[in-house]
């Protein structure tokens, strides 16, 4: 899985147990990690890691010196004094509104969930119509009550007919969820508890009492770490019987039929849809939106190891998103089509070299579809907004859907039997709301789904700019900042950088950025190569052996804010997340004495070990592989663990990682911080914090989100002399 899938959280991360460490442990000296050299050769090159024995992470003497690394970055960050005033202005801000989102609809039933003000989790609700009564499912946070952990919704699916939901509940952000059941209208929860159903991919059929899902091997003590999050197979389950799981009918994955031949990856999956007599089989690489490989079948004949399961389309095919209608397919490529275009072919005899296409490769670049009953809805980028469209199921006929304003459209949410769609419209500086498209009126109206926010962002704006990278190319770079700030070069700013998986960082706001913008800072977007802000050739142009790009356009993001006076690189930090720690962590090894402050979090650094971790395997088509020469070179490159030197005066860093992390190991945050500390030649200090009640970020509440925040804010206002950020006494 990529490191960004997964139920989009409503709620914008440190949990009691973090808090209290520095209790415990009262640490006032920052450990030193012992030096353990271990060389490793490939292909001719050695390379040696000094700190190996990191990465056993159920190890006494690596978890003492976690603990003591969380103890004293706890106590440092809390003797900041102006981190409380922050961390309550941030949870003014995180709670002012109510938030509606992920919807689900069956017929005239709508499912979503909600987050009130004040509350730690986002709750499961459903109502019948757009303005009918309210009604709660699921309370995750009642799940956690007398622990000391927390316990988050990581996904639901509703029936056809809207009677049943299956969800998956995990503990302490970890992401391995148990999959159960609910009957909607009795909110009774059935008897089904099946466990390793992380990112479960459950498709109901028509008789909406069975459903096909997804599920890992069991894991036993001798399964390489690699192998733990790989080739999940699809099973078939009737409700009420095997409701733990054992003894469902395996009907498609690895090694599932000797007939099949299906491809290493991730996880499989099953599509299927009430109007059509046909499955679809997609093998998963890395369980995102990057292509799959297909298979069809008969519905009828989905029943066992024995489906004859025909493939049509190879990673190759460029095919990233499929939808069933009837006996027609329609599919999103990118195969002689960078920005993207929809297809059409037979369900029962899918052939895309002879597909009809349905709406051609145009300027922007098509994200995805959903199918309506008048037709399929089309939302599309042109740089930072999004366009929306209706196109005849033939393509013959098309229309623009007017928005009420310029943004970024996500969240389109139809039936297939139905008419009109509902969609949220957002940007940087814009409050999201939830409209409705009525196809027979031809109107949009804003929905009570999302009220009016009571956040004023009247005071500030963004801009769409270009960066000039090292090649001549121009990089997207957003902008946000409060109006009539002087370009002077003396504005705190962070830069956020990706660029990873083809995943476009589009226009979203979050009302906890104001609390850094009324200060007269400036927060910036790089939409750097790698992602998919322009289309698929952006994102090949960041990937394996161009993967160095990624890194300098951030660079040469950095260069334009510098240059255009916005700041200075004493007031500027870089800051990325997962694949993002490939960026800020490379723009630190290659350009130290650019930054401030490196707000590096869940990152990924060691890239020549990441194969050895669980979710390694599936990201080899994105990063590469040190199984061959050429892939160990690029990741050689790319992973900035390996490129950090004695002596080098870096900035102030602080690493911060969740102890239950199922993307990116915390080990590779653990290295880094032990290597940054022992290289470096200044005297900024190099921090490591640890959430023991946190994975990757999904399933955090938020107060753990609230609070990681303020922490990452006042130690850069810290490290960049603002007067109200000062160590206390």
């Amino acid at each position: 899985m990529h490191f960004l899938k997964k139920l989009t959280p409503l709620i914008s991360s440190v949990a009691i147990p973090f808090i209290l460490l520095s209790q415990v442990y009262a640490q006032t000296t920052q450990p030193v990690a012992p030096v353990k050299p271990v060389v490793q050769k490939y292909f001719g090159t050695e390379v040696s890691d000094n700190y190996r024995y990191l990465e056993e992470l159920k190890n006494p003497e690596v978890q003492t010196w976690m603990k003591q690394q969380a103890a004293f970055t706890r106590a440092k960050l809390d003797s900041i004094s102006g981190r409380d005033s922050l961390l309550k202005r941030i949870h003014e801000l995180s709670n002012a509104d109510l938030v509606r989102g992920g919807f689900v609809r069956t017929g005239n039933r709508f499912f979503y969930l909600l987050r009130e003000p004040g509350a730690q989790q986002p709750k499961l609700f459903y109502r019948d119509g757009l303005t009918g009564a309210e009604k709660l499912l699921i309370d995750p946070t009642v799940l956690g009550e007398g622990t000391k952990t927390h316990y988050s919704l990581d996904f639901f699916h509703p029936s056809g007919d809207g009677k049943y939901v299956a969800y998956g509940i995990s503990a302490g952000g970890s992401e391995n969820s148990t999959t159960y059941i609910l009957e909607v209208a009795n909110n009774k929860k059935l008897e089904e508890r099946i466990d390793r159903t992380e990112g479960n991919q459950i498709a109901w059929l028509a008789d909406n009492k069975s459903f096909f899902y997804l599920r890992y091997a069991k894991i036993t003590p001798d399964t390489p770490p690699k192998e733990m999050m790989y080739n999940a197979r699809s099973y078939l389950h009737v409700i009420g019987q095997h409701t733990n799981g054992d003894g469902d009918s395996v009907v498609f994955g690895k090694g599932v039929s000797k007939r099949t031949d299906v491809p290493e990856g991730q996880a499989t999956y099953i599509l299927a849809d009430g109007s059509s007599k046909y499955a679809v089989g997609v093998a998963n690489h890395n369980m995102d939106a990057n292509p799959s490989t297909f298979y069809s079948a008969a519905l009828s004949s989905v029943k066992n190891s024995n489906t004859p399961w025909k493939k049509w389309a190879d990673v190759s095919d460029g095919i990233t998103q499929v939808e069933l209608r009837g006996d027609k397919l329609y599919f999103l490529s990118q195969k002689n089509a960078p920005k993207f275009q929809l297809l059409v072919t037979s369900a029962a005899h899918p052939d895309i070299n002879h597909a009809s296409v349905v709406v051609p490769q145009t300027k922007g670049v098509i994200k995805n579809f959903s199918i309506a009953k008048e037709g399929i809805y089309i939302r599309s980028l042109n740089g930072a907004t999004s366009n929306l469209s209706l196109v005849s199921f033939d393509g013959k006929s098309s229309k623009s859907i007017k928005l009420p304003f310029d943004g970024a459209v996500s969240g389109l949410t139809t039936d297939p039997k139905e008419s009109g769609v509902i969609f949220t419209l957002q940007s940087w500086v814009q409050t999201p709301r939830v409209f409705a498209y009525d196809f027979l009126t031809d109107k949009t109206v804003a929905t009570d789904l999302r009220p009016e926010s009571k956040v004023d962002t009247s005071s500030f704006e963004s801009k769409e700019v270009y960066a000039t990278g090292y090649d001549g190319t121009l990089i997207p770079l957003s902008i946000i900042y409060k109006k009539g700030i002087q370009l002077d070069g003396n504005h705190p700013t962070v830069l956020d950088g990706y660029g990873s998986y083809g995943i476009s960082l589009e226009p979203t706001f979050n009302a906890t950025r104001l609390a850094w913008l009324e200060r007269g800072g400036v927060l910036a977007i790089s939409h750097i190569r790698g992602g998919g802000e322009l289309g698929d050739d952006w994102h090949n142009a960041g990937k394996m052996a161009t993967k160095l790009n990624t890194i300098f356009d951030f660079i040469s993001c950095v260069q334009f804010l510098v240059d255009q006076h916005y700041t200075s690189p004493q007031y500027l930090a870089a800051s990325g997340r997962s694949a993002g720690g490939i960026t800020v962590g490379g723009a630190m090894t290659l350009r130290p004495e650019l930054f401030s402050v490196i707000l590096d979090g869940v990152g990924l650094s060691d890239t020549l070990r990441f194969e050895t971790e669980p979710n390694g395997p599936p990201n080899v088509l994105e990063l590469g592989s040190v199984e061959n020469e050429a892939g160990f070179h690029s990741l050689y490159a790319m992973g900035a663990y390996h490129h950090i030197r004695d002596g080098v005066a870096y900035p102030s860093v602080i690493y911060y990682t969740g102890a239950n992390d199922p993307r990116v190991a915390p080990w590779h945050m653990l290295k880094m911080t032990a290597r940054t500390q022992a290289a470096t030649s200044s005297k900024n200090p190099v921090l490591l914090r640890i959430d023991f009640d946190a994975g990757h970020g999904m399933g955090s509440n938020v107060s753990q989100r609230e609070v990681e925040l303020a922490d990452l804010w006042s130690f850069a206002l810290w490290r960049m002399g603002d007067a109200e950020f000062n160590l206390k006494q």
